[in-house]
């Protein structure tokens, strides 16, 4: 019997990013990886996870590929890069995310998912340029979470918890997690994982092998790097996101803030039952 093949597909964060590992990212997934099962035939892992990647990627790309491999275990984590763009559209989302769990379900693979937290807090930036982002990410973790009902998906619930507050569990650019952080979510899937019975090996630990990096590493990380990631996923987005912004002024000022919430209640509502009678957008 040949062991467990675990592939992750998604985008920076199941890549690894904030977690180096000499001149590579590690991350959560392969933390995860190393616990699934006994020391002696250890799990089979393949990280096709690509920073900056969107549904679509996931859809076009990246589940192509993993289906090739024959995966037992298949984590599919993203979404927040979709709520980075111009072009989003939780129709479509909701559309691309269903048919990826359906096919890797179809294979008899345990799914794991998770809901994530919204970029706009995370990054610290004003109320009226936040809530749009935090709408946004709220929509698409209402519909992970249906799917993953739906698929029998092992979820965690990552947008939520003491974790999010916790400076130290993240690294310097505030939206992906630092090695304590990656570590804790490969803990929390183990848990899940091992509660189902679909985990036999030891789980990773919870300190960090590394030291933190230092305060004047971090600045000039984000001062470099770290900029340039935000800007390369926000330039689309900012002329639209003023736009959504001076939409929360307005609607703020008059008292009527909770109409862009019901909208988009009423678009997530409308996106899943459209999956329910197959009447769905083309999801490409």
């Amino acid at each position: 019997m040949r062991p467990p093949r675990f592939l992750a597909l998604g985008d920076s964060l199941t890549e690894g990013v904030g977690d180096p590992v000499g001149d590579a990212w590690r991350g959560w997934a392969a933390l995860l990886a190393a616990g699934l099962a006994p020391a002696n035939a250890p799990a089979e892992f393949t990280n096709l996870a690509l920073s900056g990647a969107q549904t679509r990627d996931l859809l076009e790309r990246q589940t192509p590929a993993a289906l090739a491999l024959c995966p037992d275990v298949v984590s599919v984590v993203i979404g927040v890069n979709d709520t980075l763009r111009c072009t989003f559209d939780i129709h479509a989302v909701a559309a691309r995310l269903d048919k990826v769990y359906a096919a890797f379900r179809e294979r008899d693979a345990v799914l794991l998912t998770a809901c994530l937290p919204d970029p706009g807090s995370m990054l610290g930036l004003p109320g009226a340029l936040a809530r749009p982002l935090a709408r946004r990410q709220r929509a698409v973790n209402t519909v992970v979470h249906a799917l993953s009902e739906r698929y029998g998906a092992v979820h965690l619930h990552a947008a939520e918890g003491d974790w999010i507050a916790d400076r130290a569990m993240w690294s310097a650019d505030r939206l992906h997690p630092g090695e304590r952080g990656h570590r804790q979510l490969a803990l929390r899937f183990h848990a899940l994982l091992a509660e189902a019975g679909l985990a036999t090996g030891t789980p990773p630990s919870a300190e960090p092998e590394f030291p933190a990096p230092t305060r004047s590493a971090s600045l000039w990380w984000l001062a470099t790097a770290g900029t340039a990631w935000v800007a390369r996923r926000c330039t689309d987005l900012l002329p639209q996101l003023l736009t959504l912004a001076a939409a929360e002024v307005r609607h703020k000022a008059r008292g009527t803030s909770a109409r862009l919430d019901l909208s988009t209640s009423h678009a997530v509502s409308s996106a899943l039952a459209a999956l329910s009678t197959g009447d769905q957008p083309e999801a490409a």
